[in-house]
């Protein structure tokens, strides 16, 4: 059972950076955002462009930010110059799709996050009972409003079902006990939707 996290003491982070050697850079609104989403794109501050920095300061003798910062910019130094080169090329790139954006377009992004987007995973969680109806040959159909407050999606035959992203199987185990059916995974990808239904199978 995970531990529960008890707050003895609380900082403002400002204070921690005070005390530190770090520093900081003030940028001006909304230039992170669009750096992050550059960095994104173009991949330069992975680990493998700029190497796993947590394996990296273990190798300083003196384990202090200073020492961090002399470590780092005395034998990778040239790694901030390639990152900085590239991240501001993928700026560059994506200047022209930014400066694009219209009303319409924002209009059609906003009603395909709203509308499509629902509704795909309600194309899922069809097409998903349909195909495990053809491979076991039995009947499906879908939950009533009233199942569905029991965390049931749907009926295969008789055993009640609900079927959920892959990405739930990571939620702590506390949030899936309070689901008593049969669990069905999927994992959909721009090319393949992959379904997990081994929970669903032992029940048959």
């Amino acid at each position: 059972m995970k531990e529960k996290f008890i707050a003895t003491d609380k900082f403002p982070m400002t204070e921690v950076i005070q005390n530190s050697d770090i520093g900081t850079f003030i940028f001006p609104k909304y230039t992170t955002q669009f750096m992050n989403l550059a960095n994104q794109n173009a991949q330069w501050t992975t680990p493998k462009m700029v190497w796993q920095l947590s394996d990296l300061i273990q190798k300083i003798p003196e384990k202090s930010i200073s020492e961090w910062k002399k470590w780092y910019l005395t034998n990778m130094w040239e790694k901030i110059g390639i990152a900085t080169d590239k991240v501001r090329e993928m700026i560059q790139t994506m200047k022209p799709a930014y400066e694009s954006i219209n009303k319409e377009m924002v209009n059609n992004w906003v009603y395909d996050l709203v509308i499509n987007k629902t509704a795909q995973w309600l194309m899922y969680q069809e097409f998903i009972l349909k195909s495990l109806w053809k491979k076991y040959w039995l009947k499906y159909r879908l939950a009533t409003p009233e199942e569905e407050a029991k965390n049931i999606d749907g009926f295969i035959w008789d055993t009640p079902v609900q079927i959920k992203s892959e990405s739930f199987k990571s939620k702590k185990s506390t949030v899936r006990e309070e689901i008593h059916v049969a669990m069905i995974y999927y994992k959909a990808t721009d090319k393949y939707l992959t379904i997990d239904d081994s929970e669903f199978s032992d029940k048959l």
